[in-house]
């Protein structure tokens, strides 16, 4: 890992962590970086984890909104800057939008953070799954940048509970004390696994992905549901159509139906719409969307 991420990047300073999953990586982030009262700022919608990992080391979260095309408006993000702010919070491939953000979004959001002398750091999980352009990431524009990153999605090995985080030695190496002093390390045997599994070519199944991608976007908006462009991940986050009440509400009629949806408010300060996980079968596919499309006539 750290000779690729020496060729890709060219950061004499950045350092690897492997840590216990992308969660672990989180945890040990959030220790390191932030102290009770500082401002951490969140796309929302977010990873459902992000706001809850704020505020147990104390610190308070700043929501950026990106509602509806869900693409970072650069302006916003300056507007929630304070004296106060202490990171920043990236996540693209987005969870649960599926949504890329691009080249432009990216490389402001790296010069804004440097400019503020504010940390970055940028949850790349779903990286292998971006099916129009490889994943312009924030380090590419700003060497300070910390990217998490793992093996559980590319792999479909989740319960291996096996991550790295990747970034400035200074921090790195402050990550990689309190991971001795909470988890410890990442199970040693399947360390081994995934060395190998670098080797392995993802490639069809990202193919794989992004025909299911098409197929239920397609199949929503001939439902008659808005629904953002997804270029990565395996989600997607329709809007509840009017007059069908909250996500929480749509999704409960979804499931008297034996369709499993998230509500949106799980994932954000709203409750207007419900994220979809295209990670089955094409006939769980074409189940799930004759469902969807029986609750919007």
């Amino acid at each position: 890992l750290q000779s690729d991420l020496q060729e890709e990047y060219g950061h004499d300073d950045r350092r690897v962590l492997v840590t216990s999953g992308t969660s672990g990586a989180l945890v040990l982030a959030m220790l390191a970086l932030v102290d009770p009262g500082d401002e951490v700022i969140i796309f929302d919608p977010y990873f459902v984890m992000y706001p809850a990992l704020v505020a147990m080391v104390g610190g308070k979260s700043v929501y950026v909104d990106t509602y509806p095309d869900f693409r970072i408006d650069l302006d916003k993000v300056a507007a929630a800057i304070t004296p106060k702010t202490k990171l920043i919070l990236f996540n693209s491939p987005a969870n649960p939008t599926g949504v890329v953000a691009d080249a432009a979004a990216a490389r402001g959001l790296a010069e804004l953070a440097a400019k503020h002398n504010i940390a970055l750091l940028s949850d790349e999980i779903y990286r292998l799954f971006c099916y129009d352009a490889p994943l312009p990431s924030p380090a590419q524009w700003n060497p300070e940048t910390i990217v998490v990153d793992g093996f559980s999605k590319s792999y479909a090995v989740t319960g291996w509970r096996l991550g790295w985080v990747h970034g400035p030695a200074a921090i790195i190496d402050k990550m990689t004390m309190l991971q001795q002093y909470t988890f410890v390390c990442a199970p040693h045997p399947l360390q081994w696994a995934a060395i190998a599994a670098l080797d392995v070519d993802m490639s069809a199944q990202a193919a794989d992905y992004s025909q299911r991608r098409h197929l239920i976007l397609d199949g929503l908006r001939d439902a008659g549901y808005e629904v953002a462009p997804s270029a990565g991940a395996f989600y997607v986050f329709p809007k509840v159509p009017e007059g069908r009440g909250t996500g929480q509400e749509f999704v409960a009629r979804a499931i008297e139906n034996d369709l499993l949806i998230i509500p949106g408010g799980i994932f954000s300060r709203r409750d207007t719409h419900f994220r979809i996980s295209y990670a089955a079968s094409l006939a769980t596919i074409e189940r799930g969307l004759e469902v969807l499309r029986r609750l919007n006539r």
